[in-house]
């Protein structure tokens, strides 16, 4: 276009990339951190019964979700807002506690969509290098920043930044400080207890990793009532749809099948870590559903993600400074993770045993 339509911020943004989802279904996909085993049961019958009402507009308020998340969490309805995914609520704190100009401060590298939010609200980037041990950057702290974000489980590393050290940033910070928990179902431990705590935290999840319900978008906040209220001020009239209302609810009342599962990846993800150990690889601490983990000496991470889909295994490589030495592997199937190991075999030129 020769005139300008666009505001300066989009015109000079570049737009999230989502990890790629490939058509067909002749090949292994564990580039995206999808669960490999199936929803609670209760979400298909839920969704049966709202069929019939699909004509009606949903609860703005997705009250049937909220209530199950303040049960789950000890807190009040109002300590709760639902989101299209946990990606809509972050665009919601950036909207709310950023102005143009301002900045948004979070540990680096970390998960891609942060920037581009704050690029499109036309705010300032202003990541903060994580330690060579990945734990919470000093300069973290009293950052100036309107709102802060940590990943926690990070993505892409999969590390985790213990909640009383969280706690400690929470109490250093003028601004807010968002803690996305999209991975934490399959941690050790989280961060909840920090909304009932600081004023300023928020933690938000989302249903697309341990929930298996990465298709239906359906993710919530948890924080103090004010932050909350002033959440709902800016939120799209009926953000998330009828269906996704009465799944979201039956699956976060299945807490047994999703831990359930949960456990299943867990033991999964520790069977790989020892597996890739013997055959060179260095894979960092993981309390995610996912691994990043560097190729033998003689095996780029670049050549490792291209030899695996020549035989139809879709990992992730990202060329971005401190992880382009590594592969992220979702953690799949047992079924998948033992033909990942045998196709690593092959392409290090040792035996299938």
């Amino acid at each position: 276009m020769t005139k300008r339509y666009f505001r300066p911020a989009v015109d000079a943004m570049t737009g999230y990339v989502p990890g790629f989802q490939p058509k067909g279904a002749d090949l292994i996909k564990l580039n995206t951190n999808e669960n490999p085993y199936p929803p609670s049961p209760a979400v298909a019958e839920a969704i049966r019964t709202e069929l019939d009402r699909l004509r009606l507009y949903p609860d703005p308020t997705a009250d049937a979700a909220r209530e199950e998340v303040a049960k789950l969490w000890d807190v009040a309805i109002d300590n709760v807002i639902i989101g299209n995914g946990s990606d809509e609520l972050l665009t919601l704190a950036i909207r709310a506690f950023v102005d143009a100009g301002q900045t948004v401060s979070f540990p680096s590298p970390t998960y891609s969509l942060y920037e581009v939010l704050v690029d499109i609200q036309g705010g300032v980037n202003a990541p903060v290098d994580f330690p060579e041990d990945w734990s919470l950057p000093a300069t973290l702290f009293a950052n100036g920043s309107p709102l802060t974000i940590l990943s926690n489980p990070n993505s892409p590393t999969g590390t985790m930044i213990p909640p009383e050290e969280v706690c400690r940033l929470a109490e250093g910070l003028d601004g807010v400080l968002l803690v996305d928990e999209a991975y934490v179902d399959f941690a050790e431990t989280d961060c909840m207890l920090l909304v009932k705590q600081h004023p300023n935290a928020i933690v938000t999840r989302t249903l697309s990793k341990s929930y298996s319900l990465a298709g239906l978008r359906f993710g919530y906040a948890v924080a103090s009532k004010p932050m909350i209220a002033g959440l709902m001020k800016i939120k799209d009239s009926y953000n998330v749809d009828r269906l996704a209302i009465a799944a979201g609810a039956a699956a976060l009342a299945d807490q047994a099948h999703m831990l359930a599962n949960a456990g299943k990846v867990e033991a999964t993800r520790a069977r790989l870590v020892t597996e890739l150990a013997g055959l060179g690889f260095e894979t960092l601490p993981t309390q995610a559903n996912f691994i990043l983990t560097r190729p033998p000496e003689g095996l780029t991470a670049k050549d490792y993600f291209d030899a695996l889909w020549e035989r139809r295994i879709l990992i992730r490589w990202l060329d971005t400074p401190r992880v382009r030495d590594r592969v992220r592997i979702s953690i799949g199937s047992n079924t998948e993770i033992d033909r990942l190991l045998e196709e690593t075999r092959d392409i290090l030129g040792r035996d299938r045993a």
